[in-house]
Formats: structure tokens, C-alpha cells, sequence
């Protein structure tokens, strides 16, 4: 049986023949209606307004989660407009997927997760730079 969840810019899907992916917090088609408004965020580490990094690898992706807020809000965007996320980790393991999935959730909410992809990686573009995490956000027409 198929799921799904729909708003006026796009639908949701998790269709019959594929596993339910919502416990490991992503959908796994975004279908854009047309004549939408895609908003397309640039990858979001976890540097505060200063360019500063926590060490932490939990730190990081909470701070990179609230500048996707930020870069949501600036487009007139919610979280809940996210379409399609892509995910960097740099030198990735189960536990980081653990604490990248609780800080998504917290960030996300408890509705349906867009489409994400998560790209294990062995190092990002700034020194100590442990998590990035680009978006498309979708939006009704203007």
C-alpha cells in the first residue's frame, strides 16, 4: 500500500514495492506540482554568524540545521517545504547517523521527511567541517 502526503506545491510518496523508509526519517519520492517555486539552499555547515565550528559532530549539525532555517525563512520558506535534502558526513558511522536522525527529527518536526540522501565523504571544505546539508524547498507559485 502506498503512502503519502500531499501540499499545494507537492506530494510525498512512498510507494507499495519499496520499504517504509519513515523510521529512518526521509521519503522516498518528492513529486513538485507544476508551475511551483523551487528554492534551491546552498550546503549549510555548522558555522555560527562568526564562521566559528564547534568540534562536535552533534553541535555541528544543529547549528547546520538552523542555518537552513535561517536560509528557509529568507526565502519566505518553511521546513515543511523541503523537498529533497542531500547530506554530507565526513567520516560517517552508525552513531552519526543515530545523532544526524534525532537532530533531523528536531528540526523537521513529527510530519513526513522530505526525500534525503546521505554521502558518506572523507572531508569538507573547511578544516574541522564534520556536516553539511543542502536543500530544495518547494513553494506555491507567486
Amino acid at each position: 500500500m502506498s503512502k503519502q502526503t500531499q501540499s499545494a506545491s507537492f506530494v510525498l510518496k512512498n510507494p507499495a514495492g519499496l520499504y517504509d523508509p519513515a523510521p529512518n526519517g526521509y521519503s522516498h519520492l518528492a513529486v513538485v506540482a507544476p508551475g511551483t517555486q523551487l528554492v534551491y539552499i546552498a550546503g549549510q555547515g555548522g558555522e555560527n554568524e562568526a564562521g566559528a565550528l564547534q568540534p562536535d559532530f552533534q553541535l555541528q549539525v544543529r547549528q547546520a540545521f538552523r542555518n537552513l532555517s535561517t536560509a528557509l525563512t529568507a526565502a519566505g520558506a518553511r521546513t515543511s517545504d523541503i523537498v529533497k535534502l542531500t547530506v554530507l558526513v565526513v567520516d560517517h558511522t552508525e552513531e552519526k547517523l543515530r545523532v544526524f536522525g534525532a537532530e533531523l527529527a528536531q528540526a523537521l518536526g513529527d510530519g513526513p521527511k522530505p526525500t534525503c540522501t546521505l554521502i558518506p565523504v572523507p572531508r569538507l571544505a573547511l578544516d574541522g567541517m564534520l556536516f553539511e546539508v543542502e536543500a530544495v524547498a518547494a513553494l506555491p507559485a507567486r
